[in-house]
């Protein structure tokens, strides 16, 4: 089997075309460029090109390679322009496509260019080992794409806005890295600390999200968890949350009731499972239970609890247990409430808790039964 190729982050691009220019302007050659990543990684960027801009200026473009991570900016272009200037530190740009912080809580403070401390500590090191300095440019980054990018992440969310951020832990990008998606969905916990918010609403999907905009929940205490349910519910205990909604669809939580933290299907598909096991401590019959079972889908699975009037009964039995089963995982460091939807984005099923905190913090959680309207959300 071969290796996967690793490649290289928006930031080193960014400081990779810094080298280029500086590299232009000693009339060396500036076509391929060595960069030492932050954690020692020596990497190899080719420049696309080097010009000559207004006041001065030099503008370099490189194209971003991901390797084998499915990363959105591959193959697009960074550019970084350089000026002089006559400041005692670096000044970092946003230029077309990269977005501003406007929410407290960032590893950058609020009206700052998105350009994340490890680009920044990168550029600086180019600075130093080419000037012998890290003072007396100016460094603007653009990325023509990223406006349009930017709705494929989180930004919006975290209040980054105009474009995309120039990210990057050390400038490798190590490719398929479940490690640094998880860590790329924690910021959003940091912006409702910084908001004062005292409880979240966390939401695997987008159905979740969709419901919980209607319920007068502010649009920063909604965190999107993907399937790291387990991992988010520590992040937040970390940073003191006490007050926890869970709020998506029974197929990714009636896994929760089952224990299961990390709910990509290919790893724990045990929803079937689970709304069976607590079907038939309500009285399913048998041959009932052995069809949930063999469903397709969780909506297959409703229809036969409707039938025999059991649905009401066991959702909000599986929505008290995947409570319970959160509330242990977290060893009683948080509350932990449940809303289980269907597609249609009708309440199944609540536990007590649930009620509790929307009640607290004034939330418009319906009762079970009903359907919020979506169009609305």
């Amino acid at each position: 089997m071969e290796a996967l190729r690793y490649g290289y982050t928006t930031g080193a691009c960014a400081a990779a075309g810094v080298k280029a220019a500086l590299l232009f302007q000693r009339g060396e050659p500036w076509k391929d460029v060595e960069l030492t990543a932050l954690d020692g990684t020596e990497l190899h960027i080719p420049i696309k090109n080097v010009t000559t801009v207004a006041e001065d200026g030099l503008c370099a473009e490189v194209i971003k390679f991901s390797g084998d991570d499915p990363d959105i900016t591959n193959g697009v272009s960074i550019f970084t322009t350089i000026r002089r200037t006559n400041g005692s530190s670096l000044q970092f740009l946003a230029g077309p496509g990269v977005g501003t912080v406007t929410k407290k809580g960032l590893s950058v403070p609020v009206g700052e260019p998105s350009i994340n401390p490890g680009p920044r500590k990168l550029i600086a090191n180019v600075f130093k080992e080419m000037t012998g300095k890290a003072e007396g440019y100016s460094v603007e980054i653009s990325i023509p794409e990223g406006a349009r990018l930017a709705k494929q992440t989180l930004n919006p969310i975290l209040g980054v806005e105009g474009g995309i951020s120039v990210i990057g832990t050390t400038g490798v990008l190590r490719p398929m890295s479940e490690e640094g998606f998880k860590n790329s969905l924690v910021p959003q916990i940091d912006v409702a600390k910084a908001a004062g918010l005292k409880a979240l609403v966390f939401v695997p999907g987008k159905i979740g999200e969709r419901i919980a905009l209607g319920w007068n929940i502010p649009r920063n205490a909604i965190v999107e968890t993907s399937n790291f349910i387990g991992f988010m519910l520590e992040k937040a205990v970390e940073r003191d949350f006490q007050k926890i909604l869970l709020l998506g669809h029974i197929g990714k939580l009636a896994k929760v009731a089952a224990g299961v933290f990390y709910t990509h299907n290919r790893i724990a598909d045990a929803r079937l499972e689970a709304i069976a096991a607590y079907a038939a401590e309500a009285g399913l019959p048998s041959r009932h239970v052995a069809s949930i079972l063999s469903a397709t889908t969780t909506e297959d699975a409703l229809s036969l609890l409707e039938a025999e009037r059991l649905k009401q009964k066991v959702c909000n039995r599986l929505a008290e247990r995947a409570g319970i089963r959160a509330e242990r995982f977290l060893f009683g460091k948080a509350q932990v409430g449940i809303v289980l939807v269907s597609m249609t984005g009708e309440i199944l099923g609540t536990n007590r808790t649930a009620q509790q905190i929307g009640d607290e913090f004034s939330w418009n959680i319906p009762k079970k039964g009903s359907v919020p309207s979506l169009s609305q959300a």
